[in-house]
């Protein structure tokens, strides 16, 4: 049994926030809301999907023929690249402050193959996702300060559509999360000399009770102030920043960490895992980004089975984050999945 399992809180350095870890909730029964399992018998091509290949999107353009990844400017962004001309009229009252925002999203479709996560994708497939991501930050880290690059993965994590993708936001504004990542690691530097996820990678290394798995370039690790039940970090081990500066061995030992983490992700509970995954990124108009590490943050919902979730309510809303499962027993449930996927015959080691 690990030596945290009594009710107290920890404090996430990233953010500055707290979450109250409460073990012994775990084993209270369950009457609550239970969520519908995500179909497992999707075909390969979805004539109704506007994310295959050859297909209608809803602004009528017609997807080309793809066979790797493929990515399109959002039909629906929620930035755009002008200047709305409201935007010369803004509000100067500190109790209503506005600013006008800017910015290109972008989805990114994983695969031709409709019925093919990440986890289901060959280490060299999700190579073709990891190097497009990178083309993506390039191109527009060159313009934005913001760019985010994320998944949210399943129906229950609000996905409306099936087909695997992803998504690219950038923005010249840091967003609130890049805004306390940067304060946060930056003090951490001018207080201690060294950087932050650097140092903490070195410790969990060492621990190594919360470390799901690594190899040469990545560690994934449920952080130590995780929040939700089965939260991941996956973060480099080198000097790596940003997306610009990834290597090949990088980026395929990039694809080899996702492949193994998602696949763990799906064995827990024998079901296509939902979450959101985001990377964060050293902002690109930065004189010195040295305090800076690139990571990805997953963040899954579910609880207890492949129906069962968590709840951000109540005093998750009106307080501070608070969980049932330790990030400990949550390590340990990782590190005991297969790595083979489930639907491949194999279930838990």
């Amino acid at each position: 049994m690990s030596q945290f399992e009594f009710t107290h809180r920890r404090k996430n350095p990233l953010t500055g926030n707290w979450v109250l870890v409460s073990p012994h909730r775990n084993n209270r029964p369950w009457l609550g809301a239970t969520e519908k399992s995500a179909p497992s018998n999707l075909p390969e091509h979805d004539e109704t999907c506007p994310l295959c290949p050859g297909n209608q999107r809803a602004n009528d353009t017609q997807n080309p023929q793809y066979d790797n990844t493929f990515v399109f400017t959002n039909d629906f962004g929620a930035l755009t690249p002008q200047v709305a001309a409201q935007a010369a009229q803004l509000e100067t009252n500190p109790l209503f402050a506005i600013e006008a925002a800017t910015g290109e999203c972008r989805v990114i479709c994983f695969s031709p193959k409709h019925n093919k996560t990440l986890p289901e994708l060959s280490v060299n497939e999700i190579k073709d996702v990891v190097d497009t991501w990178k083309q993506n930050y390039v191109e527009l880290s060159a313009q934005y300060a913001c760019v985010h690059i994320f998944e949210n993965k399943g129906a229950v994590m609000g996905c409306s559509q099936p087909h695997p993708h992803g998504q690219v936001w950038a923005h010249n504004h840091l967003s609130t999360e890049i805004q306390l990542e940067q304060a946060s690691q930056l003090q951490y530097q001018q207080t201690h000399g060294s950087n932050l996820l650097a140092d903490y990678v070195k410790h969990e290394r060492v621990d190594g009770e919360r470390v799901v798995y690594q190899n040469d370039h990545w560690l994934v690790v449920v952080p130590f102030w995780a929040a939700w039940p089965f939260e991941t970090l996956l973060v480099s081990k080198d000097d790596v920043r940003h997306f610009g500066q990834l290597t090949e061995a990088q980026s395929t030992a990039l694809a080899d960490a996702i492949k193994v983490l998602t696949t763990r992700y799906d064995n827990v509970f024998n079901c296509c895992f939902p979450y959101s995954m985001g990377w964060h990124c050293a902002p690109s108009d930065l004189d010195d980004d040295s305090h800076w590490r690139m990571h990805a943050h997953f963040y899954p919902p579910l609880l207890r089975s492949a129906t069962v979730k968590k709840h951000m309510v109540g005093y998750e809303m009106l307080a501070e984050s608070q969980r049932d499962l330790s990030p400990e027993t949550a390590a340990k449930i990782l590190k005991n999945a297969s790595d083979v996927h489930y639907t491949e015959g194999n279930q838990h080691d």
